[in-house]
């Protein structure tokens, strides 16, 4: 690698080092960039660019599998990862901090785009902003497995080096007898990314010695947003930015990819409506006080619910471990109905008795008692109703301030009439919204999780009747961390 040729062959002297210095800390691409203006910009410009930023999901867990060197080592493969898709659409890495990264497309680092009118500028810088999210995406899982067809031959040797490096601890992990099996099943990275596309200012910032080609706005504020709030292993974007994908016929071209890639690999995902690729929501940001955004998430993998299947059958094979990773799969994926689907009959197939009539009468007693005698619902339909439910106690009734009556006792008659009403229906609420997360949400996953429990334990005894000994190892904590599970949604 680049850090060792510099330390195994000191410069000759003091301006060497300096350059050294300035070759390897430098971007290269902002430098190339520069040299093709033909000057340092001086001033701060307003321009259209799209941002995005990626978080690596629970990095604290995966961490532990890890000593501190193969932690740089295995961040600073994937960060070459993610640069090679950045060089390969023309996007510039902005800044890495820990396990985030943000990055962006700009007329002013891209000359492509320097010629262009405003709305064809749009078009490009969204779909390569667009389908780089996608790519980057696709390439953490063929990092997991130590793949690297995704590296151009015309690659620097250092992005070689870099990413050889990477692989070769994955592969020694996964070569482990006592942990291969475990590490396919619980060490994934996995990443959130979250994108957006508005007119900010750039240039150069910072004091004079430290300065930074940077972008501020709120359309970076934003896209950090869509990040925080993006489904696992997905990309979130702003309506903006979707927005400008629709009319630019770009939307429609990924939906037809999409549908292809899912039928040549025999996905159920080939029947995916533009809708639940990209689905709409408002997600809420608690830091602006509860703020709403309008946002899309978009699915990225066209075999997820077969992947998501994959792993579930090998954490069956592990324990009380694999039972809450399951679990968390369940909670997560539950607005899917094509992941729901698929695990609902992998459990079929394999035996795990989940008794949804018991869980329907917790969550929809009205309908569980004009149901009685039919047909079961699926799970999906069973954790639809709970969704439901939990919209309905989320909801907040309005605050209207009663309009200002003829006289002063008119006015505040009024006014402890409303209060009270107020009062009566938030206390209404209140019991609801603490009957359904004290008992019902805690009763329905861990009752999953107790049939998941009960067939690992009829395997285990069946195992060891034939002479096999324990077949299923206990693993150690979930894979999916509490700031994760405080913020599941579906995908």
């Amino acid at each position: 690698m680049r850090e060792k040729s510099l330390s195994e062959k000191p410069p000759a002297n003091e301006t060497e080092l300096i350059e050294s210095i300035r070759d390897f800390y430098t971007p290269r691409s902002l430098v190339r960039a520069i040299c093709d203006i033909g000057r340092i910009p001086p001033h701060s410009l307003e321009s259209h660019v799209g941002v995005g930023f990626i978080d690596i999901a629970d990095y604290t867990y995966l961490s532990k599998f890890l000593s501190p060197k193969e932690n740089q080592i295995l961040l600073n493969g994937l960060y070459t990862a993610f640069q090679i898709v950045l060089e390969r659409h023309g996007g510039y890495m902005n800044k890495i901090e820990g396990d985030s990264m943000m990055f962006q497309f700009d007329d002013v680092l891209d000359r492509r785009l320097r010629e262009l009118g405003k709305e064809e500028r749009l078009s490009l810088i969204a779909r390569e902003l667009f389908f780089t999210c996608v790519e980057m995406q696709r390439i953490c899982i063929l990092f997991n497995h130590a793949d690297g067809r995704f590296v151009d031959a015309s690659a620097p040797e250092e992005a070689h080096a870099a990413l050889s490096e990477a692989f070769d601890i994955i592969n020694s992990l996964r070569s482990k007898n006592d942990l291969s099996s475990t590490l396919f099943a619980f060490f994934q990275i996995r990443i959130r990314i979250g994108a957006n596309i508005g007119e900010v200012t750039i240039g150069n910032f910072g004091p004079y010695g430290s300065k930074h080609w940077d972008i501020i706005g709120l359309p970076v504020i934003n896209a950090k947003r869509m990040e925080s709030t993006a489904p696992v292993g997905g990309l979130r974007i702003s309506a903006e930015f979707y927005d400008i994908l629709e009319r630019n016929g770009i939307a429609d071209d990924y939906l037809a990819q999409f549908k292809a890639e899912a039928t040549a690999q025999g996905s159920v995902y080939r029947y995916i409506a533009k809708e639940e690729l990209f689905q709409y929501r408002e997600v809420t940001v608690r830091e602006k006080h509860g703020a709403r955004y309008p946002t899309y998430s978009v699915q990225v993998y066209p075999t997820l619910p077969e992947s998501i299947c994959r792993q579930t059958q090998e954490l069956l094979l592990h324990g009380e471990g694999g039972a809450k990773r399951i679990v968390e799969f369940v909670r997560y994926y539950r607005g899917n109905h094509y992941v729901i689907d698929r695990l609902e009959a992998l459990f079929e197939k394999k035996g795990v008795r989940i008794r949804k009539r018991e869980l329907l009468e917790l969550v929809h007693p009205k309908l569980a008692r004009v149901t009685v005698g039919k047909k079961d619902p699926s799970l999906f339909t069973l954790l639809g109703y709970l969704d439901r439910y939990l919209d309905y106690v989320q909801s907040r009734p309005a605050e209207e301030t009663p309009a200002p009556g003829k006289d002063y006792d008119s006015f505040v008659s009024s006014l402890v009439k409303d209060a009270k009403s107020r009062h009566e229906s938030r206390k209404k609420l209140a019991v609801q919204k603490s009957w359904l997360f004290e008992v019902v949400i805690p009763v329905v996953y861990s009752a999953i999780e107790a049939s998941l429990k009960e067939y690992q334990k009829t395997i285990e005894e069946t195992s060891a009747r034939a002479g096999g000994g324990a077949a299923i190892p206990p693993v150690g904590p979930s894979a999916m961390g509490d700031e994760d599970i405080a913020d599941l949604e579906p995908a």
